[in-house]
């Protein structure tokens, strides 16, 4: 007898202890629900879109700086503005747009920049770019140049990246 009503306590502590746990998870799990339900909705609506967070930035290798830049899809072409900081000039003979990040040249600059030191190169126009997207899209490309310092004759390359967003009819003043 002693042994049947011990027993039947453990079995009634075992089903409270069933019920708790269940309400537990069913209460963490309605929260969760909620939680995944309005960032779904935030994500519909576009609260959430990564484009509007994106930063914008041209790299080039140290010494280098690209101070100003644009990507006009209307015109096919990427623009930008150098500055030269390695204490020598720099010539470039080719500067290219790698648009499918393969480093290979998509399109070419006619006219690539020499540039002394210190100094501010004149804008830099890349044209014939196959640039796909829509106005405020990212877009990302590499910048591959050839280039040889302080008249020497040694070739160097440089591979920078540029990281920002499609405008259209928005070009750089050409000065």
């Amino acid at each position: 007898m002693k042994i049947l009503i011990i027993k039947q306590k453990k079995d009634i502590i075992k089903k409270q202890l069933g019920q708790a746990a269940m309400e537990f998870l069913m209460t963490y799990g309605w929260a969760i629900l909620i939680v995944l339900i309005t960032i779904g909705a935030l994500a519909y609506f576009g609260v959430l879109n990564p484009n509007k967070f994106f930063p914008e930035s041209c790299t080039l290798m140290p010494g280098l700086d690209c101070t100003e830049f644009a990507v006009d899809s209307s015109a096919s072409q990427v623009q930008f503005f150098m500055r030269n900081g390695l204490g020598k000039s720099i010539d470039f003979s080719s500067l290219n747009i790698d648009i499918n990040i393969d480093n290979v040249g998509d399109c070419t600059a006619v006219d690539p920049a020499s540039i002394s030191d210190g100094a501010l190169s004149s804008q830099i126009n890349i044209d014939d770019c196959s640039i796909t997207g829509n106005d405020g899209d990212s877009f990302r490309v590499n910048i591959i140049g050839t280039y040889t310092l302080g008249g020497g004759s040694l070739s160097h390359t440089m591979l920078g990246s540029l990281v920002t967003k499609i405008e259209s009819g928005n070009l750089l003043i050409v000065e």
